[in-house]
C-alpha cells in the first residue's frame, strides 16, 4: 500500500505468545507504510498492563495465553480503549470461543491460517469499520443461527413519535469525529479536553445506542438518522 503522509498511521497492539506467529506479524506490520506497532505482549498479564498505556487503534489478541484467556484482555480493552477495534487471531475455532469473543467486544475473528501479508489487509478492514472473519468461522456462525431460527411472534407496532436516541452536542461531536477516523488522542486535542473525557463521551454514546464497538455505533447512528448515511 503506498505511503500517504496525510493518512494517520494505524497503531497496532499485539497480544500473542506464539513466537513464530508473533515474529511474522511484527515483520509484516513493520514493513507496512501505514501501520506501527505500539506494544507487544506475550501473556494475559502483560496484555492487561499494556492497556494502561496510550490506546491503540487495533488490538490483535490470541485466546490461549500462558497465564489465562485472551477474553479477559478483550473485555478490559473494551472498557479502557472504547475506540479500539479488537480482532482475535487464534487456533480456537469452536463455537464457544467465537461467541465469547464477540460478546466480550471483538469485531473480528481470524484463525491462524492466513499469511501475515494477508493480515495487513484484515487490519486495515477492521480499522475502517469492517469485521474480518475467517470463512470457516463465518459459516459456523451462519449455520448456528440458521438452526436456531424459529418463527417469531408478530412484533408489537413500533411506537409513534420521535424514537431517535438523543445525544448531547459534545457526544454527537465525538461520534462524528470517530466516524471520520480520528483517534481518542486526536479528538481530545481537537476538543481541548482530556483523553479520559473523550472516552467517557464514547462510553455514553455506546450506552445510548446500545452498541459495543465503533462500527456498530456508526451503523446504528446512521440508521437512526443521527449521522448522515
Amino acid at each position: 500500500m503506498p505511503s500517504d503522509a496525510s493518512t494517520p498511521l494505524i497503531h497496532v497492539a499485539l497480544v500473542e505468545d506464539d513466537v513464530h506467529f508473533q515474529g511474522a506479524i511484527l515483520t509484516a506490520i513493520n514493513a507496512a507504510p501505514d501501520m506501527t506497532v505500539v506494544s507487544v505482549s506475550s501473556t494475559r498479564s502483560e496484555g492487561l498492563l499494556a492497556l494502561e498505556t496510550a490506546a491503540a487503534d487495533v488490538l490483535l489478541v490470541d485466546l490461549g495465553l500462558p497465564d489465562g484467556s485472551g477474553i479477559d484482555v478483550i473485555q478490559a480493552a473494551h472498557r479502557q480503549w472504547p475506540l479500539c477495534a479488537v480482532m482475535v487471531c487464534t487456533t480456537f475455532g469452536d463455537e464457544a470461543h467465537v461467541l465469547q469473543s464477540i460478546e466480550a467486544g471483538a469485531s473480528g475473528y481470524l484463525l491462524k491460517d492466513s499469511a501475515p501479508d494477508n493480515m495487513l489487509a484484515e487490519i486495515r478492514s477492521l480499522h475502517g469499520g469492517g469485521s474480518p472473519i475467517s470463512p470457516l468461522i463465518a459459516r459456523q456462525i451462519l449455520t448456528r443461527f440458521r438452526q436456531a431460527s424459529v418463527p417469531a411472534p408478530a412484533a408489537p407496532p413500533a411506537p409513534t413519535g420521535n424514537a431517535q436516541v438523543q445525544l448531547s452536542s459534545r457526544e454527537k461531536e465525538v461520534l462524528e469525529l470517530i466516524t471520520k477516523g480520528f483517534t481518542a488522542e486526536e479528538i481530545a486535542r481537537l476538543m481541548q479536553v482530556s483523553v479520559h473525557t473523550v472516552q467517557t463521551y464514547v462510553r455514553r454514546v455506546y450506552g445510548k445506542l446500545k452498541v459495543t464497538s465503533k462500527a456498530e455505533a456508526i451503523y446504528e447512528a446512521r440508521q437512526q438518522g443521527i449521522l448522515a448515511a
